[in-house]
Order: structure tokens, then C-alpha cells, then sequence
């Protein structure tokens, strides 16, 4: 929606205090932003499976490395966050260096929510954790968020080729997942133009360069372009609330353990579908992004062309494990701009759970 002159805008818009350095070969600079923040004693993180990743940034801060903590797993588990904090603590840490996924950036917020010490981000997918104040912590097989200013990570350092290793059966769900963070924030409760227009330019530019991705991993010029989009993705959602999409995928990735990018490609068209008619102009932006006419089956169209995987039944659940899923994502539900009723989350569920293309 373009503003003319007779519309009346009322909004707030929250700006974050954030360092973005982008562009191919930019994780030579990982030291000298480091150095910025004054940090002496870095703790580098990472996933097991990026160890490789953290022994190179931990070369790079040469002296102001004081260690490297390879543990960051999925939904960040409230025992892997203490032993994060603790480790920390034994170093003397005074800066995180936390290089991968959303993951190992989740490990960071961790940590950070309890000493306040600065995280450097180096993503090396397309999750926009990088860029929100938010976190997901698993206790008790139930995932909760938080949201606190000392989350947000300080710098973040995009790098397009540290994506370059990413395979497409990772690269599309991640991408999928970006997306659905500007579909959210379309239609947040507290939208405002700012940050829609990030939103929607941020489906546009992941609409065009993730086929391409997926098809032809080695682009530079595609990964590039993906990556600012997962930066405008995570931008708008950090400055806006979430809904029911959100709240859907961490109720089946902390309860359920579901893979976290797989479930929001899964979920995200259902969510939209759900949300068609309360949501118009945010699902006409989304459609205009991804040159379709609805935006749910265009976003479902996106992820099959992708090759992602749309059942949830592929992922182990049962239909009796719907059932809990639904009476635990309407506890306390997120702000949506259509009713989150037990009967209807339930109908988006069996939908997800067979795959269904949503109508348009």
C-alpha cells in the first residue's frame, strides 16, 4: 500500500541499537569489531557440527579468544543455557562470538540474558536471529520467548559466502522461515510503514534469490541477495510482536521437538491461510512480493518448489499429537489479527499434518 497525503498515520516505531557490517569477505573484520566493543576475553560458540567455523573465528581473534564452547543445540534446552553461563563465568568472558544458526545465536542470548556482556553474530543461515532482542528457552518440554534489550546482539557480521556451504535441503526451510518472520510482521498488532516496508521488500528479495539458491548453491550473487532479505526479515520482527504462526512453531519445536525451519515452512502457509481474511492488505503485500494472487498458496507453491517437506506428518507426530499441540498453543496466546480458538488452530494443524495446498 502506497500512503497518499490524506492518510493519517499514528505509530510507534521502535528503532534497535545495532552494528550491521555486510558483504562477501566480511568475517575478516570479526577482530576488529570485537576490539570496537572493547572486549578482551571473547567465548566463541557454535553447534557441534560448526566447530570447524569457530576454531577459524577463534584464529582470527587470536589473544582475544578465551575459548571456544561447541554445544548450541536446537530450542536451546534451559541445562544447555546454565552450562553456557557457566563456562562463561569460568573464562571470565567479557564478549560471545557466536557463529552458525539461529541455534548457536540462541546459546548467546542465553548466556547474555544473565551476565548483559555484548554478542557479536556471525549467521551463517537465514534465521534473523541475529537481529532480535528475542529468544526461545526450552524448560519443562515447553518452549517460552523473552524479550529483552540485552539479547540483541551488538554487531552482526553477514558474510554471503559463509552461507555458501549451506545445502539447498537446509537452505530453502531457512529461507521459508525468514519469510515467515515478515509475514508475521505484516500483520503484527504493532505494524507500522517502517517496518513493513522492510517486511515486504524482505519477501520479495527471499522470494527471488532462494529458488536460485536451492537450484545453483554456489551463487554468490543469489546468497547475497537471500541474505539481506533474512536481515530485513529478523529487522521487522525484532521491532514488532509475533503471532499465531510463531506461536504454533514453538509450541511444536519445544514440546515436540520438530525441527525449527522445517516447521515454520510447514506451518507458515496454513498460519496465513488462517489469517487471510482478518489480514488483507499484509496478505496482498506478501502475494505482490511473491508475484501470485493469494499469499497463502503462493508461500505453499515457494516451499514445494523448494523441495521442502509440507506434512507434518513426516516428522513423527501422530493426529493424537495434534491434539496436545492445539490445547497448548491456545494457552496464552500470541496477539493475531483473526480469533485463536482451540476448534480452528486445531483445523490449521490437520492441514499441516496432510500437507494441504491452501485455497486461494
Amino acid at each position: 500500500m502506497i500512503l497518499g497525503t490524506r492518510i493519517m498515520l499514528d505509530f510507534t516505531y521502535r528503532t534497535l541499537p545495532q552494528r550491521v557490517v555486510f558483504g562477501p569477505d566480511r568475517i575478516t573484520s570479526l577482530r576488529e569489531e570485537v576490539e570496537r566493543l572493547g572486549a578482551t576475553r571473547t567465548l566463541v560458540l557454535s553447534t557441534p557440527g560448526k566447530r570447524a567455523l569457530a576454531e577459524d573465528a577463534a584464529r582470527r581473534l587470536g589473544p582475544l579468544c578465551a575459548g571456544i564452547l561447541a554445544r548450541a543445540v536446537m530450542h536451546l534446552p534451559i541445562e544447555v543455557a546454565r552450562a553456557g553461563r557457566e563456562e562463561a563465568r569460568r573464562l571470565e568472558a567479557d564478549c560471545y562470538v557466536a557463529i552458525g544458526g539461529g541455534t548457536t545465536i540462541g546459546l548467546a542470548k542465553g548466556i547474555a540474558l544473565e551476565t548483559g556482556r555484548p554478542i557479536v553474530a556471525v549467521p551463517t543461515t537465514y534465521s534473523g536471529s541475529e537481529v532480535t532482542p528475542v529468544q526461545g528457552l526450552t524448560e519443562g518440554g515447553v518452549k517460552r520467548t523473552v524479550r529483552d534489550p540485552r539479547l540483541l546482539p551488538r554487531t552482526v557480521i553477514y558474510d554471503p559466502r559463509l552461507t555458501l556451504p549451506l545445502p539447498p535441503a537446509v537452505s530453502g526451510p531457512s529461507g521459508m522461515n525468514a519469510i515467515a518472520h515478515c509475514v508475521e510482521a505484516l500483520y503484527a498488532a504493532d505494524a507500522n510503514p517502517i517496518t513493513s516496508l522492510m517486511a515486504e521488500e524482505g519477501v520479495r528479495a527471499l522470494g527471488a534469490s532462494l529458488p536460485v539458491v536451492v537450484l545453483h548453491p554456489d551463487d554468490l550473487a543469489a546468497r547475497t541477495q537471500a541474505l539481506y532479505g533474512a536481515w530485513l526479515a529478523g529487522t521487522a520482527l525484532g521491532t514488532v510482536g509475533m503471532g499465531l504462526h510463531h506461536k504454533l512453531c514453538h509450541t511444536l519445536g519445544g514440546s515436540f521437538n520438530l525441527p525449527h525451519a522445517e516447521t515454520h515452512t510447514l506451518i507458515l502457509p496454513q498460519a496465513a491461510a488462517h489469517n487471510r481474511a482478518a489480514a488483507p492488505e499484509a496478505m496482498a503485500r506478501v502475494a505482490r512480493a511473491l508475484g501470485g494472487s493469494d499469499a497463502p498458496a503462493a508461500l505453499f507453491d515457494l516451499a514445494t518448489r523448494l523441495g521442502a517437506e509440507m506434512r507434518l506428518a513426516a516428522f513423527g507426530l501422530s493426529e493424537a499429537d495434534l491434539e496436545r499441540a492445539a490445547d497448548l498453543a491456545v494457552e496464552s496466546p500470541y496477539p493475531n489479527p483473526a480469533p485463536v480458538t482451540r476448534e480452528g488452530v486445531r483445523a490449521l494443524l490437520q492441514d499441516a499434518f496432510e500437507g494441504r495446498r491452501p485455497g486461494g
